[in-house]
């Protein structure tokens, strides 16, 4: 369905959205489309910039005087300090429909130059920024027997580059409890959705560029760059339509041919990095 006839329709009039890392980039693209359609959201972040101005941004596009837009300023991955933040917050308003995870963080790098802590902070922030707001959430969801979960990986959650090798563990785990949440759920009538988003202009993608190893800039370029928007509204319609993987751009293709050709896509990837070595005159 298309943008404005889902304005005029309003899907989420009267729900309500929880958004962890929807201060910047396809989270905050998100509430803001979640707001223009209807619904209230709560969003959670560290930075108060960038929250106050999500915030300010979220209330021009409320439609109704019911609809609000309330921020809190945590680090998701601290379960003693967002708790009774979380819990304030559904004592006050009620429990969500929504429990939308954005929060994610890339460090790419070459493997001889990361150490231990690159891969256990790439951990905390990628998987226990999103299990730690949804195990908060979750027991609610449970209790009243509805709810809708979802969680953001990456394309790199089902398949592998170099340069991301801090990233892809974290980006797989999250595949592997939504399927787990997604399954075990079921007898409570919560849904559970995890999208997979491609290289999408974001400030993080701005920040991970910084550090990229040159071959996989290279390899990079091949693809597609969407932009936050473009992943939000192919979000918001997969939530709509309830679908569990979500695949914005090419990674619909990209999952399907991992699935169907595994060998053969490796041997894609291996080419594109055997090549991109030669650019740079390294040896292969």
């Amino acid at each position: 369905m298309a943008k404005q006839e889902l304005i005029e329709e309003q899907p989420f009039k009267g729900k309500m959205a929880i958004i962890p890392g929807g201060s910047k980039g396809m989270g905050k693209a998100t509430a803001k489309d979640f707001v223009q359609l209807g619904g209230s959201v709560c969003i959670i972040a560290r930075g108060m910039e960038a929250l106050k101005e999500t915030e300010e941004e979220c209330n021009k596009l409320k439609s109704e005087d019911s609809q609000f837009v309330e921020i809190i300023s945590c680090d998701t991955t601290d379960m003693d300090k967002l708790k009774p933040l979380l819990t304030d917050f559904i004592d006050k308003h009620g429990i969500p429909d929504y429990l939308f995870n954005f929060v994610g963080y890339a460090y790419v790098q070459y493997l001889e130059k990361l150490t231990l802590e690159d891969f256990k902070k790439s951990m905390d922030v990628d998987y226990y920024g999103q299990l730690v707001p949804t195990l908060i959430v979750m027991p609610y969801f449970m209790e009243a027997r509805k709810g809708y979960i979802s969680f953001t990986s990456s394309c790199l959650g089902f398949m592998a580059v170099m340069g991301y090798a801090t990233y892809c563990p974290s980006k797989f785990a999250i595949f592997g409890l939504a399927e787990s949440l997604r399954h075990e759920l079921l007898p409570y009538k919560i849904k559970v959705s995890i999208l997979f988003p491609t290289d999408t202009d974001t400030p993080g993608y701005a920040e991970e560029m910084k550090t990229k190893p040159e071959e996989c800039k290279i390899m990079s370029s091949v693809g597609t760059v969407m932009t936050a928007e473009q992943v939000a509204e192919e979000f918001i319609d997969g939530i709509l339509n309830e679908r569990f993987e979500i695949l914005p751009g090419e990674a619909a293709v990209q999952m399907k041919e991992m699935r169907e050709n595994p060998d053969q896509i490796r041997g894609v990837l291996d080419s594109l990095y055997k090549r991109s070595r030669r650019k740079i005159k390294r040896k292969i």
